[in-house]
C-alpha cells in the first residue's frame, strides 16, 4: 500500500456537450466522487475536476439542429450538466469549460507555446479519415471494417493543412514511463493495450484545424486562420484549470501532477499517448495514475435507443436516490472491467443489500441497544485499528472501489449471522449482562461499518451515526423496500 499523500488531485473527462448524459457520464463521476470522498476522510487536500469540452466542430453542428448560438447552447447543456451532477450530490472543486477565456485560453496557449519552444509543432498539407465522435483522424489499420472502431460510423475524409504535433518523437519516452511504473495505468489489460500501440509506433497528430470550422475555438498564436485543436485544447483542461498559464497558478503548484485521471476506455489513446508526450515536451511531470474503467452493458449489451436497453441516471435516482446508485456503482459496476446492469438486477441488489442489508440491520441493533439501556461512546473507539478498516484503506489506495464496499458488506454479513446465533435478544431474558455485551459489541461494529460505508453512502453513514450517539431509532427506513 503507498503511503497517504498529502494532497490527492482526480479528473473526470471533460464530457462533450452534445447531448443528453449517460449512465455511463454518471459512473464516471461516482467513481471520481468515491475516491474524493475516501481521501478527504482520510484527511488528505482534495481536489476534484470535472467540466465540458466546447471547442469541437460537433458542438457548431448540434447548436444549428437547434437553430440556437453556441454560446447559448453551450450555457443550457452545460447547467443540464451541474444540475445532473447537484442531484447525484457529486462533491466536484470545479467545472472548467473549453470556451472560458480567462480561466483555460491562458493554459491552451502556453501549452502551445511550450510545445513550439521544443520544436515539435510544424505545419503540413493533411489528407485523412476523420471521426466526427471521436474528434479524431483514423488510419485505415485503426478501422474495423471501414468503420471507427468506437462508434461504428465511417469516418470522413477531410484533406486540409494543420498544425502538427511530433507525437512520434516521444514514443520511446512514453514507454519506458509506462513501464518504469511512472505513469500507472489501471488495469493491466489497459496498460498492455497502450503498449502495444506504443510498440507499433507512434504517429504525428494533428493539432490544430481551420477556424472556420470551429469558429468559437481558440485562435493559434500568430495564424488566425487555425483554431488549436482537440489535444492542445481539452486535454490541457487538467492544468488549465488549475492556473497553468496563469498569474496566479497556486492550484497548479499544490496539485499537479494528478493522482488519478479516471476516463473510459474508448479514450485511452488520447491520455496514454497524445497528453504524456505533450507533458513531456512542455517539461512537465505525468499524472501518477490512469484510472481506465470499462462500459456499462444491459442484458449483455452496449445501452442503445435503438435496442431499447438505455438507462438514465434520473430513472435511478427518481426511483431509488442517488445513494443507492452510488451504492451499485462501488459494488456491482467492476471498476477495472465492463459491468452488467438492467433495471432488475439494480432493484434486486436494492432490495437485499440496502433496505434488508444496512437498514434492516441498523434498526434492529439500534431497537435492541435502546431497548436494554446499552451504552456506546463512538469517539472513544479507534476504528483505524480494525482489520476491516486497513482492508477498507488498501482497498481504496489501489483504486479497488469493488474490494473496498465489499469489506463493509461482508462486516453487515457478519454482524447478521453474530446476530442469528447468539439471538442476544432472546438471552437478555436468561442472562442480561452477557446480551448487553453483545449488543454493545454489535454497536460499535454498526459504528465500524458506518465510517466505512461513508465514501459510499455519506448521509446514510450521517445519520447511523447520530442514531448511535443519540441513542435513537432513524425517524424513517434508510431504504424503503421497493416491491
Amino acid at each position: 500500500m503507498s503511503e497517504h499523500k498529502e494532497t490527492f488531485y482526480v479528473t473526470s473527462p471533460i464530457f462533450y456537450p452534445n447531448g443528453e448524459l449517460h449512465i455511463g457520464h454518471a459512473y464516471t463521476m461516482t467513481v471520481c466522487d468515491l475516491l474524493t470522498r475516501y481521501h478527504k476522510q482520510v484527511g488528505n487536500q482534495t481536489y476534484f475536476l470535472t467540466g465540458a469540452d466546447e471547442n469541437s466542430t460537433k458542438i457548431v453542428k448540434a447548436a444549428a439542429e437547434q437553430g440556437v448560438e453556441v454560446h447559448e447552447y453551450l450555457r443550457n447543456i452545460s447547467n443540464n450538466f451541474k444540475q445532473l451532477y447537484a442531484d447525484m450530490h457529486v462533491e466536484y472543486n470545479q467545472f472548467i469549460q473549453t470556451t472560458d477565456k480567462e480561466r483555460h485560453w491562458p493554459g491552451a496557449l502556453l501549452m502551445w507555446k511550450k510545445l513550439q519552444e521544443s520544436g515539435d509543432i510544424y505545419k503540413n498539407a493533411y489528407e485523412g479519415l476523420y471521426c466526427v465522435n471521436c474528434e479524431a483522424f483514423y488510419t485505415e489499420k485503426d478501422l474495423i471494417d471501414g468503420k471507427c472502431p468506437y462508434h461504428g460510423t465511417e469516418p470522413t475524409k477531410i484533406k486540409e493543412e494543420n498544425y502538427f504535433f511530433k507525437l512520434s518523437k516521444y514514443t520511446a519516452p512514453i514507454k519506458a514511463k509506462i513501464e518504469s511504473g511512472e505513469l500507472q495505468i489501471l488495469p493491466i489489460a489497459r496498460k498492455n493495450e497502450i503498449l502495444a500501440l506504443l510498440e507499433r509506433g507512434l504517429e504525428d497528430v494533428s493539432f490544430s484545424r481551420p477556424i472556420k470550422n470551429v469558429p468559437h475555438g481558440i485562435p493559434v498564436p500568430g495564424d488566425d486562420e487555425q483554431a488549436i485543436y482537440v489535444w492542445c485544447d481539452a486535454l490541457v483542461n487538467y492544468i488549465s484549470a488549475l492556473g497553468y498559464g496563469r498569474t496566479d497558478d497556486s492550484l497548479f503548484k499544490t496539485f499537479w501532477p494528478a493522482n488519478a485521471h479516471v476516463i473510459g476506455k474508448d479514450i485511452l489513446r488520447f491520455h496514454a499517448a497524445i497528453w504524456p508526450g505533450m507533458l513531456l515536451s512542455a517539461g512537465l511531470p505525468l499524472p501518477k495514475t490512469i484510472l481506465v474503467h470499462g462500459l456499462i452493458m444491459s442484458g449483455g449489451k452496449k445501452m442503445s435507443k435503438s435496442i431499447g436497453n438505455v438507462i438514465l441516471p434520473y430513472d435511478i435516482i427518481n426511483e431509488y436516490g442517488h445513494e443507492a446508485m452510488k451504492y451499485f456503482f462501488a459494488r456491482h459496476i467492476s471498476i477495472f472491467d465492463d459491468g452488467e446492469m438492467t433495471m432488475e438486477i439494480f432493484k434486486d441488489a436494492y432490495n437485499s443489500q440496502l433496505a434488508n442489508g444496512i437498514g434492516n440491520l441498523t434498526n434492529r441493533i439500534l431497537k435492541m441497544a435502546i431497548s436494554n439501556e446499552v451504552q456506546f461512546d463512538s469517539s472513544s473507539w479507534n476504528h483505524t485499528s480494525t482489520v476491516q478498516y486497513k482492508e477498507w484503506q488498501v482497498a481504496f489506495e489501489s483504486f479497488d472501489i469493488n474490494k473496498a464496499a465489499d469489506v463493509v458488506w461482508k462486516k453487515i454479513g457478519e454482524m447478521d449471522a453474530q446476530i442469528q446465533s447468539s439471538e442476544p435478544f432472546k438471552l437478555v431474558k436468561t442472562d442480561p449482562e452477557a446480551a448487553k455485551a453483545i449488543i454493545a459489541e454489535l454497536v460499535q461494529d454498526l459504528s465500524l461499518v458506518a465510517e466505512l460505508a461513508t465514501p459510499i453512502l455519506p448521509d446514510t453513514s450521517a445519520k447511523i451515526k447520530e442514531c448511535i450517539n443519540e441513542r435513537k431509532m432513524p425517524e424513517q427506513p434508510l431504504f424503503l423496500r421497493k416491491d
